[in-house]
């Protein structure tokens, strides 16, 4: 019996969604609809100002670019299939559709965390070294940091990505989720899925881990370099110039905490209601952090807003 199902793999796969909450469904596809054009729109304007003016062409703010399209490329390899789930129920997607959501989400959400820390390594020798950050941070290393971030996350991607489309499914085809999502996915499996669990916890410990505390060292440093400034001016332009990746990185890494730490409920009664947030907690997760991310550094950076501002002049006065 057990070969039989084996022999008949599963071609698609049908995401439930929100269709045990339908009064929801149109309520959140407003508001998702609508942080995902604010996301198109201020991370799009970010890349835009980085790639037009000449001022910033620096380090920064070419991380700053990679990680605003990271954002775009990780929304939208999700989002748009979420807001097509919210009004067809029971939403269908093809083997390999699901196979290449599962990829970019997870090679978008891996290249995020290495890019992050390679931001702190940025404002760590900005700051503690620079007389020495003109070399240390050459176009080259820069470029290559960039590359090998997007490299890494993908190669991560491959592996898991991999190792689930492998799996045999046994007919079980319904992901009770928005999207293909890999532990969603995990779960439909018919055999032992250790080696999946084992290689998540060692990507988690990789991709997770070591960032934070590659950061969190970093700044350890930056903090006490600029303890030692002697003037209040300097520090405050110090602490500038890394204010807005800390708030980013704080709010990345402190949402993913918070999602991977709920506390299970233990009340049977409380099932649907945990199994609701299952669900949102990731989605707003996914759409919450990249439509922050522009407005962060635009508040907390004078140099984007002046940018911004003489992109919006330019296009004011060509009319």
């Amino acid at each position: 019996m057990e070969k039989a199902n084996w022999s008949s793999p599963v071609v698609g796969f049908i995401l439930l969604g929100l269709s045990a909450h339908p009064r929801l469904e149109k309520t959140f596809f407003v508001l998702i609809l609508s942080m995902y054009l604010v996301i198109l729109l201020g991370n799009g304007v970010l890349i835009l100002v980085t790639i037009l003016d000449s001022r910033l062409h620096t380090p920064m703010y070419f991380f700053l670019g990679n990680l605003s399209f990271l954002d775009i490329c990780y929304t939208t390899s999700s989002i748009p299939l979420v807001l097509d789930g919210f009004l067809t129920p029971r939403k269908t997607i093809s083997f390999s559709g699901c196979a290449m959501q599962m990829f970019l989400s997870f090679a978008m959400g891996a290249t995020e965390c290495v890019l992050l820390g390679m931001m702190a390594f940025d404002r760590y020798v900005a700051i503690c070294n620079p007389l020495r950050y003109p070399v240390v941070m050459s176009r080259s290393v820069y470029v290559s940091m960039a590359v090998s971030s997007w490299t890494i996350g993908g190669a991560a991607s491959v592996v898991h990505t991999s190792l689930t489309i492998q799996l045999p499914f046994c007919r079980n085809n319904v992901i009770n989720h928005l999207a293909c999502e890999i532990l969603a996915v995990l779960k439909l499996a018919c055999v032992d899925i250790s080696i999946n669990v084992i290689s998540m916890g060692v990507t988690n410990v990789i991709f997770l881990g070591v960032p934070v505390l590659f950061i969190s060292v970093s700044y350890v440093f930056i903090i006490a370099t600029i303890l030692r400034i002697p003037s209040a001016e300097g520090r405050k332009k110090a602490f500038s110039t890394c204010s807005a990746h800390l708030t980013v990185v704080v709010i990345f890494y402190g949402t993913l905490f918070f999602m991977y730490r709920k506390p299970k409920s233990k009340d049977p009664l409380g099932a649907d209601k945990e199994d609701l947030s299952d669900k949102l907690i990731p989605l707003f997760y996914g759409v919450v952090t990249p439509m922050l991310n522009p407005v962060i550094y635009s508040l907390r950076n004078k140099d984007v807003k002046a940018a911004v501002r003489n992109l919006v002049a330019q296009k004011y006065f060509t009319q």
